[in-house]
């Protein structure tokens, strides 16, 4: 037998970006894929490639056009929750294409009917997604049709429909592929495309976050930074398993979501209402038995960052560490990264009931909002702290803390606000409220949570965006604008960072050098 030449078996698959000239078997596709639907016209195509041609993707088989795929980029906070597909690509042109979004927002994919099963649609998602990396972009939005849905609009609302496909009960050829490629439904938007009639006009808004951006300053001049806060006023009550403080924090993280917050900030030792079915009367030993649920804590959080795309102060928690118990808050990124915080000053309470030792380092972070500080609750009364924090760079410092009395909590709140004038800062408090009658030392609560800003003419008027109603469980929403905060820093009528008589008095910090952990 002579040798085979195996260049005649060879079929040649390639992804690449679309070209000019693959024009005419692009709008073919589409005909063959969207029958019913108005197919492409040529300038919409060539209107993508001159705003974006590096979000343009095709699959090539042995020489024919057999996938393709178009996106663009936008800054996504933009754009109303009930878009439609035309508001998302300016009427299919995607003139709005912006290079200094942070969101790859895919507009349609499409595979030959008669290559279907070989993974192609998956292979122009994985194009997506290295090309969400290769721009540092935080996440990939897509308009999902649900074209199976019209098969079950007479018993099914399109939430009922999106939940049974989502449970595998129902089989949707792209909602079910796009779970599978590890998209997650942010909301279902009616009318998204009206000449879409198997879906009923209907889509499903979804999103995949890219676990590995890092956020990057893409302005050096702005109108306004706004961050939004969602700070929870959290409800201490008898539980029966770890399961049912996770269902209340994802609740509240939920919540926090739908406000379109950035930033979800819970209380300080919240995680001691798992002592309530702990069985144990001994605080000293009770504090251990909690300190085992650390890693199931962490992950809670970080799963629930990453899922509803949004940095979590997860409040802080008793964690054992070389024999030794430390009150410490987390920092969890909504790009899944960790960062921690101990807690410096400890309360006499504390070192009596809990043997809980002090930390010595104070630390600023970089996250995707700027740079931060928390500072737990008996932190923020002494002022040193808050100056080393806004000396290397910090712009918001939240505080979780739990008081058991109105004066414990008055004194948190008159020291939040006075860091927030004398340091030209923000400030955040998150308390707990409600009572854990049968958990020794932690019998009553008693909380009013708030934001607040530096006083001047630039901002709220008593120097609070929000505050909660004392003792109840609720949140309270607020936006502070980092580029107000910047200006105001330079040019306000006061300027305690600038007029500091350094000449006379300065802060020295002995332990360690401030430490800054970098985003990068």
């Amino acid at each position: 037998m002579s040798k085979l030449n195996l260049s005649q078996f060879e079929k040649k698959i390639e992804v690449r970006n679309i070209v000019m000239e693959d024009i005419p078997q692009i709008m073919e596709l589409q005909k063959l894929c969207f029958k019913d639907m108005d197919p492409w016209k040529e300038e919409h195509l060539r209107s993508h490639l001159l705003h974006f041609p590096d979000g343009q993707f095709c699959v090539e088989y042995d020489g024919d056009i057999i996938g393709s795929c178009s996106s663009l980029i936008v800054n996504f906070d933009e754009y109303d929750d009930q878009h439609t597909w035309d508001d998302i690509t300016n009427e299919g042109y995607i003139t709005n294409h912006d290079p200094e979004g942070y969101n790859l927002y895919g507009i349609e994919v499409m595979v030959h009917p008669d290559y279907q099963g070989m993974k192609i649609g998956k292979r122009l998602y994985d194009a997506r997604k290295e090309l969400a990396e290769q721009y540092n972009l935080k996440s990939i939005i897509i308009g999902g049709r649900i074209p199976n849905y019209h098969l079950h609009k007479d018993d099914l609302s399109p939430r009922e429909y999106v939940e049974e496909v989502m449970k595998q009960n129902i089989y949707d050829p792209v909602l079910t592929f796009q779970v599978m490629n590890g998209f997650s439904v942010m909301r279902i938007n009616p009318n998204y495309l009206p000449d879409d009639d198997e879906s009923v006009s209907y889509a499903t808004l979804m999103e995949w976050n890219n676990v590995d951006y890092r956020a990057k300053t893409k302005r050096q001049f702005k109108s306004s930074y706004p961050v939004r806060i969602t700070v929870i006023q959290y409800m201490m009550k008898e539980i029966s398993s770890f399961e049912d403080m996770a269902r209340q924090v994802e609740y509240y993280v939920d919540v926090a979501y739908d406000f379109g917050s950035d930033f979800a900030v819970f209380p300080e030792i919240f995680t001691t209402q798992l002592m309530s079915f702990l069985d144990e009367k001994i605080p000293s030993k009770a504090v251990r038995k909690l300190s085992g649920y650390t890693e199931r804590y962490i992950e809670l959080f970080t799963d629930l960052a990453v899922k509803y795309n949004i940095n979590i102060i997860g409040g802080s928690h008793f964690v054992e560490e070389d024999d030794e118990i430390y009150n410490i808050a987390y920092l969890f990124r909504r790009d899944g990264t960790i960062e921690k915080q101990y807690k410096i000053h400890v309360t006499p309470n504390e070192r009596k009931w809990w043997g809980v030792q002090a930390g010595d380092t104070v630390r600023v972070f970089d996250t995707d909002c700027g740079k931060i500080a928390i500072q737990i609750c008996y932190d923020i009364e002494f002022p040193e702290l808050a100056r080393i924090a806004v000396d290397q760079g910090a712009n918001i410092i939240f505080c979780p803390f739990c008081t058991d009395d109105r004066q414990g909590y008055l004194r948190v709140r008159y020291c939040a606000q006075a860091r927030a004038v004398e340091n030209q800062v923000y400030t955040v408090i998150a308390g707990t409220v409600g009572n854990l009658t049968q958990v020794e030392n932690m019998d009553i609560q008693y909380a009013q949570s708030g934001i607040f800003t530096p006083s001047d003419f630039e901002f709220a008027r008593d120097g609070i965006v929000g505050e909660c109603h004392p003792n109840i469980e609720t949140v309270v929403v607020g936006d502070v604008d980092l580029e107000v905060l910047r200006r105001q820093r330079k040019s306000g009528t006061v300027r305690h960072l600038q007029d500091r008589r350094q000449d006379l008095f300065n802060l020295q910090y002995k332990k360690v050098e401030a430490e800054i952990v970098p985003n990068d």
